[in-house]
């Protein structure tokens, strides 16, 4: 592995990326998902400015939220696997972006253990994929509409995860109906935004997202193969 050629293809392909489809390279956040990755990797990750980091299991988590919590350059964490409503009081004060928001229960146990305001991504399943998490893009104004009493909640985005393939016309549909979606939720008197994402792309369909207006994208293989 050489994480700093790897970095430098990843940049090289948001550039691109951001070219073709008339958008800033800042508009782009990368978060390093280190779910399978050791300590000191994560530390050389964040030495060469990959400071939001991705977990989906709480207790890996748990462990470099410990590990790296008094570094000069303390990671931005974000949970990005389903968050089970028995695990929430474990890891939702230590989080700093929760993106798997995608039912009504695990709102009401964010609300209930939150210390502050939580920033949250909606997931939405626009692959349509029974196997997947995620509420469904017709789904999203009602759910939307139902969260808006939580305090604790700040919806800052929505967010997906396409099939794995390489179909590129497959990729560009799943991107688009969450920026479809995106739009619809703009226009509601119930949830006033402060900030809007769209979390969205992986190692093998980043570039897509980038064209499709993905603000976070969520990188793993592509970092550390």
């Amino acid at each position: 592995m050489n994480l700093e050629k790897n970095l430098q293809i990843v940049n090289t392909n948001i550039a691109e990326a951001c070219k073709l489809s008339n958008r800033n390279k800042k508009e782009i956040s990368i978060i390093g998902v280190t779910k399978n990755v050791d300590l000191e990797t994560t530390k050389n990750l964040i030495e060469k400015g990959i400071i939001h980091l991705g977990e989906n299991r709480p207790i890996p988590f748990l462990e470099k939220h410990e590990a790296f919590k008094n570094i000069t350059n303390k990671p931005i964490w974000h949970f990005i696997g389903n968050l089970q409503t028995r695990q929430v009081r474990k890891v939702i004060n230590k989080i700093d972006y929760l993106h798997s928001l995608d039912r009504l229960s695990l709102a009401i146990e964010i609300e209930k253990y939150a210390e502050k305001e939580v920033k949250c991504f909606i997931q939405v399943n626009t692959s349509l994929e029974k196997t997947k998490q995620g509420i469904y893009p017709e789904e999203i104004l009602d759910f939307i509409k139902n969260i808006s009493i939580f305090k604790k909640i700040k919806i800052v985005g929505l967010m997906t995860m396409a099939p794995y393939t390489e179909d590129e016309s497959i990729l560009l549909n799943c991107f688009e109906k969450l920026k479809i979606c995106l739009n619809k939720i703009k226009e509601l008197d119930e949830y006033k935004f402060v900030s809007i994402g769209l979390s969205m792309g992986m190692s093998n369909d980043y570039k897509i997202a980038i064209l499709k207006g993905a603000t976070f994208i969520r990188l793993g293989t592509c970092l550390f193969e």
